[in-house]
């Protein structure tokens, strides 16, 4: 299992949700997003805008699986363009 907690530097509305949604969706791994005490699958679009995950919140990326390093990688890149 990689995890990785990182904070938000912008909201998590719709359109950025459906990307977030796309790029996790490209690996094989299961992974889920916890934000306070709530945990979503990150593959889902209605279970990352539930989050509401708002600009200067801390989320957590948990990976578990056969390209989790490499799924880690590649979300914490995209929070760190949007």
């Amino acid at each position: 299992m990689t995890e990785h907690t990182l904070t938000v530097t912008s909201s998590l509305e719709a359109r950025p949700a459906a990307l977030f949604v796309q790029t996790a969706s490209k690996f094989k791994c299961h992974i889920d997003v916890r934000v306070d005490n709530k945990i979503v699958n990150a593959k889902s679009i209605m279970g990352m805008i539930s989050l509401r995950v708002l600009d200067g919140q801390m989320l957590t990326l948990i990976a578990n699986g056969e390209d989790e390093e490499n799924a880690v990688a590649e979300l914490k890149r995209f929070f760190s363009m949007n």
